[in-house]
């Protein structure tokens, strides 16, 4: 039987360091299922789904904390809760995508993510980046925002309001 762990880590940016953890997950018999992987202010950090043999969480876990020594802080979760929690059958919905583009300024995620919290709106992936404008080396705010709205949302009220938020604060948001 196999059980699957999600595995966070975060250390300085270097080669080798994804060779590291990848040995720790081999020699536990784990394998490599998915990954979010990324380069951010000098850190090198991601999120891992890890499979493996239902009794190689201890292990897993011990083996990966060792690689502290290095400058690797690792976190090993468990996918599920418990072994008796039934799944949940998904409520009906869709998926959408925000494409959010403007001058960067405090509150941008707050004001789209409370937009999408008080609709039980779901963010499932989330990419942002600030850079300088070509012309005027003004920074400039961009994101991509995969989410999942249940089938009985309003999606012209979120609409609505997403416009609201891009005229305070001279973004474009578009909604597909």
């Amino acid at each position: 039987m196999q059980t699957s762990f999600i595995v966070t880590f975060i250390g300085d940016d270097r080669p080798g360091l994804v060779e590291q953890l990848s040995a720790v997950i081999e020699k536990n018999q784990g394998s490599w299922q998915e990954s979010k992987l990324s380069q951010l202010g000098g850190k090198f950090a991601g999120l891992i789904l890890v499979s493996l043999p239902a009794d190689g969480g201890p292990s897993l876990e011990a083996d990966l904390s060792a690689l502290a020594a290095s400058g690797i802080s690792v976190r090993v979760t468990p996918t599920e809760t418990t072994a008796c929690a039934p799944s949940a059958e998904p409520a009906p919905g869709r998926n959408i995508t925000l494409t959010v583009l403007g001058p960067d300024r405090n509150g941008i995620v707050k004001e789209i993510s409370t937009a999408l919290a008080q609709r039980q709106i779901n963010v499932l992936e989330m990419d942002t980046l600030v850079q300088s404008a070509p012309m005027s080396a003004e920074m400039i705010f961009q994101a991509r925002i995969d989410a999942w709205i249940p089938e009985d949302s309003d999606i012209d009220e979120l609409r609505a309001n997403l416009d609201q938020i891009a005229d305070s604060m001279t973004l474009e948001i578009d909604l597909e």
